[in-house]
């Protein structure tokens, strides 16, 4: 039992590490796409800030992921293999079509496929599942509206000001409104795996007392996810910083610091969301501030379409895993 535990922690950090490779772009799409930070350095830059996020965030996600998806009655170790499973075939998927979908939807998708087919829905806990699925709609509708908002104070703030000296102090701001999102990320994103293993622990019966989430398994958490970071998904940085609309560094600065209010706000409300979904929002909405035609809209309704059918792409690969596993641990015993 201990082999398997040890083997199931390993694959949650596998995710959790693909996770952190496939949302650097959310990180960094900006800052590289302004030229502000070159690539290499953006990487580095984000991955600390993610790793860093334990220390300023509580722990509200990952409980609602380790409790509040799935029922504790549901959780055995095939569920978790179906779910784990489930969400890094389509984050593999994901990031080697260039698709910017969601980490998180996948896995929460792959965790209520899996669950479902052990136990039926009443595995379902439909408040968490209600949060995040209305986290869907609201965090990109958030970071848009946020986003414009933004752009339009600036703009009017520095109305008089020369365009040359604008972008050169918004050059510096973007390294604070960049490292604010890399912080938000980790804060949100890495909390996920953090209730999964949590989860795990308790059905071994290794986590004694109240359900909480023990000290190693937030610091492997993120230093996963910041390695993942450093390793980046660039096909997905180009789709992001270029695709969707063309930056400017005021531009990113009020993307990265729309994408980190929305992102600070769901982690302390304790709501599991997409940084993928809050930053795309959040480029479109500056991208529109300066007008509709900017926004390479087919672009966005492809990222759209991605994201309609992360979580029933995931939840029915996760479902398939979780009759492999126990199809193999018939054979096995």
């Amino acid at each position: 039992m201990l082999a398997i535990l040890v083997s199931l922690i390993a694959i949650a950090l596998v995710f959790d590490f693909l996770n952190g490779r496939n949302d650097a772009a959310n990180s960094i799409a900006t800052i590289v796409s302004t030229r502000v930070l070159a690539p290499r350095y953006a990487v580095a830059w984000a991955a600390f800030f993610n790793f860093v996020a334990f220390l300023v965030f509580g722990l509200h996600v990952a409980s609602t992921v380790g409790r509040g998806i799935i029922s504790p009655d549901a959780i055995s170790d095939q569920v978790i293999f179906g779910a784990l499973m489930g969400a890094i075939s389509w984050n593999v998927t994901a990031g080697y079509f260039g698709i910017p979908s969601s980490s998180s939807h996948a896995l929460i998708g792959g965790l209520i496929g899996a669950g479902v087919t052990h136990t039926g829905f009443r595995a379902i806990v439909w408040s968490g599942v209600g949060k995040t699925a209305a986290a869907i709609v609201l965090s990109p509708v958030t970071g848009l509206i946020i986003a414009l908002l933004l752009v339009l104070a600036v703009s009017w703030a520095f109305v008089r000001a020369v365009p040359a000296q604008v972008d050169g102090l918004f050059r510096k701001v973007q390294f604070v409104s960049a490292s604010l999102y890399s912080l938000g990320h980790g804060g949100n994103d890495a909390q996920k795996t953090m209730g999964i293993i949590a989860a795990l622990l308790a059905a071994h019966g290794r986590l004694p007392g109240a359900f909480h989430i023990p000290l190693w398994v937030v610091v492997t958490c993120n230093g996963a996810m910041a390695l993942g970071t450093l390793f980046g998904g660039w096909k997905i940085v180009r789709t992001m910083g270029s695709r969707i609309t063309r930056l400017t560094p005021v531009q990113g600065v009020c993307a990265e610091t729309a994408g980190s209010i929305t992102l600070f706000m769901a982690t302390w409300l304790g709501i599991p969301v997409s940084t993928t979904q809050t930053i795309t929002g959040a480029i479109v909405g500056v991208g529109a501030a300066r007008r509709a035609s900017a926004v390479r809209w087919g672009v966005a309704q492809d990222i759209l379409i991605a994201w309609v059918i992360t979580m029933p792409a995931a939840a029915a690969v996760g479902a398939a895993f979780f009759v492999l596993a126990q199809w193999i641990g018939r054979l096995v015993a």
